[in-house]
């Protein structure tokens, strides 16, 4: 079964339906790349993808390991390159809840995020820096 349905709607801009839920995501091309940057470019999903996975997948081991990270926020930057235009660095910025995480937290933490999905399959070529920023 498909998982995503696309529509190029003109004007550098597209619909993408996620099948299952029926949700919609707008794309447009960005601002220096002859779009009007009103919404989310493809390049800014990859890196938003990145960040969501990476978060999905430590929320799973903090449940399975009886921890709590509701409320983390993450700072996502994404850097292009030119020839060949591309995503050639995304930074991920995490902010952990007021609370203290043991070092075995913190290593389950980070073994999360750099063993999620979208990670894994970005090319080796693709710089990411991560930053896990803790309460003290």
């Amino acid at each position: 079964m498909e998982t995503v349905r696309t529509t190029y709607l003109g004007g550098l801009r597209t619909s993408a339906t996620h099948v299952r839920s029926g949700n919609t995501i707008i794309t447009d091309a960005p601002v220096d790349n002859k779009g009007k940057g009103e919404a989310f470019s493809p390049t800014d999903l990859l890196a938003a993808s990145l960040g969501s996975c990476m978060m999905t997948i430590i929320g799973i081991a903090a449940q399975a390991h009886n921890f709590n990270v509701d409320g983390t926020e993450l700072k996502i930057t994404k850097i292009m390159a030119e020839n060949p235009r591309r995503v050639d660095e995304v930074i991920v910025e995490f902010y952990f809840p007021e609370r203290v995480y043991s070092e075995k937290e913190k290593t389950i933490i980070w073994h999360s995020a750099t063993t999620c999905p979208v990670y894994l399959s970005l090319h080796p070529d693709l710089k990411k820096t991560i930053r896990m920023n803790y309460p003290r």
